[in-house]
């Protein structure tokens, strides 16, 4: 007596797990240009490293004798993998069955896969695409009731967030819980056009607002990736959005108790004459800050998150000398680099994800000050700017500022903390105060200029005067600023201090901070 006739069972429904929503529905997936959740998690993962959970689940249709007849798996497929040789754990939904919609789903599925994140401390991949909630009023039919809705697990996805790396792509049209999963992340993707987000599908909302839209329309690429910021990166295919959130979970540790991980390094540190050149001498023309990026940091290490949103804000991940660090940096070409509302609101969720995965922060500073006017007022500006002040004196990994250029106002102030180690150097094009010279010279002198026969004449003897005391070497002798540096020195003195900032981190206890990151 042995156990074949069950070993042969398991294998078939396994099998029959394998097909997702049969061959139709397979080859519908791929007609519309889409990967099945299958070929997504064996693209995402290193291979042979995918050990499902719950391949079982789903709902059979038996014959009269007992015998299995039909098999549906559950939409969605879950477990354990590695990416780069590091644990994770990956959970995707099955758009080829009932697309992806939640009647569909067996919840508890889901929720284990957030547990499994949580209580085994791996990083959470979410390959979204679906509605992930509800489901369709058609349920309210079949279990003969409506309820009163809950988010399953929802106390997990919250606390995960302040306890391991979260990546989520959203990989063809998701709404509702199915949303919120998404943005509920640490790092976030969409594909160009093949994916859209939105709260309610079209129908949804042409029933409700009397308003038709397209898909696209409602909740694409360029909504979310550039004006509402929901979702950080955008990617050409899927393979790419793939890639990238393989790419970021690499800068990252794998849990709040560890520290980023530090990748071995062979790379010259020495001067980097270029970095004179940058910084014209007007202060009126921009130059390219992810110039200044590409030279200071390792190179090909740099990996932009969020370039759509708040761009006059730069936040990017990068390593110096191997060792990873979030970057923090102001676009002159974008509002001369002012902080928007957007911009602040992307500057506070950088710097809380940095604080609670021990990142230090390299922030590149060329900061004119809020963005002001109308629009900036009622877009509240200065409350959302004031929090991103909060998450940045608030931090507590080591934190050093580059000063390049402008430094002024209540934002200009936030660029670190000024009640702490401001560990700051600055170059000699820094120009830095209350205001701008050129701003504020005629407020100040209202009464002189309009008093002078040659105002134009006086308003230059005035500037020339304040050109004179605005220079950085007179803040240094009041010890106002702590090092002014060749700017062909910034890389070498930045990879000594990542060092110096990694051992500080070795010193210190690590675990979840006391406010567990917002998305």
């Amino acid at each position: 007596m042995n156990w074949r006739p069950e070993l042969e069972e398991l294998r078939r429904r396994e099998e029959l797990a394998r097909r997702m929503g049969g061959e139709e529905r397979v080859r519908r997936q791929h007609e519309a240009g889409r990967m099945t959740v299958r070929e997504r998690i064996e693209r995402l993962l290193d291979p042979g490293t995918f050990d499902e959970i719950g391949a079982l689940a789903g709902f059979g249709q038996y014959a009269t004798d007992g015998s299995l007849d039909a098999f549906t798996p559950a939409n969605l497929v879950a477990g354990t993998g590695r990416i780069e040789g590091r644990h994770v754990v990956v959970c995707g939904d099955d758009f080829t069955v009932r697309g992806g919609a939640a009647d569909a789903s067996i919840h508890e599925k889901q929720v284990y896969a957030e547990r499994m994140a949580n209580e085994l401390r791996l990083p959470l991949v979410r390959l979204v695409d679906g509605t992930g909630g509800g489901g369709s009023v058609k349920s309210y039919e079949k279990i003969g009731r409506t309820y009163v809705p809950a988010n399953p697990g929802w106390d997990l996805v919250v606390d995960n967030l302040g306890k391991v790396p979260v990546v989520a792509a959203c990989l063809g049209p998701v709404a509702g819980l199915g949303a919120a999963r998404v943005v509920s992340a640490h790092f976030s993707v969409m594909v160009r056009e093949l994916a859209q987000l939105f709260v309610a599908g079209p129908p949804v909302v042409a029933a409700g607002m009397g308003r038709t839209v397209t898909k696209e329309e409602l909740g694409g690429w360029e909504i979310h990736t550039r004006q509402s910021g929901a979702v950080d990166n955008l990617a050409e295919t899927e393979a790419e959005a793939l890639d990238l959130c393989r790419r970021f979970l690499g800068y990252l540790p794998a849990n709040v108790w560890q520290l980023p991980p530090v990748c071995a390094f062979e790379g010259p540190v020495a001067p980097v004459e270029e970095l004179r050149e940058i910084v014209p001498r007007s202060r009126r023309q921009p130059y390219d800050v992810r110039r200044i990026l590409g030279l200071v940091f390792d190179a090909g290490s740099v990996f932009e998150i969020a370039p759509g949103y708040g761009r006059s804000c730069v936040t990017a991940l990068a390593r110096l000398g191997g060792r990873p660090v979030a970057v923090l940096a102001s676009d002159p070409k974008v509002y001369g680099g002012g902080l928007t509302a957007a911009a602040a609101d992307k500057m506070a969720r950088w710097v809380d994800t940095a604080d609670t995965f021990h990142l230090p922060v390299v922030n590149i500073v060329d900061q004119p000050g809020f963005v002001i006017g109308v629009e900036a007022e009622q877009a509240g500006t200065i409350r959302r700017g004031a929090r991103a002040l909060a998450a940045a004196y608030q931090a507590t990994v080591p934190w050093v500022s580059v000063i390049v250029r402008k430094v002024f106002g209540v934002a200009g102030a936030g660029h670190g903390n000024a009640q702490a180690l401001n560990y700051r150097f600055a170059w000699p094009s820094a120009d830095w105060g209350s205001l701008p010279v050129e701003g504020g010279l005629e407020a100040a002198y209202r009464r002189e200029l309009e008093a002078s026969p040659d105002p134009e004449t006086l308003k230059a003897e005035i500037l020339a005067r304040l050109d004179a005391v605005r220079s950085p070497f007179r803040t240094a002798e009041s010890f106002n600023i702590e090092r002014i540096i060749d700017p062909a020195e910034t890389r070498v003195r930045l990879v000594d201090w990542a060092e110096l900032a990694y051992e500080v981190l070795a010193t210190r206890p690590l675990g979840p901070r006391g406010r567990p990151m917002r998305p």
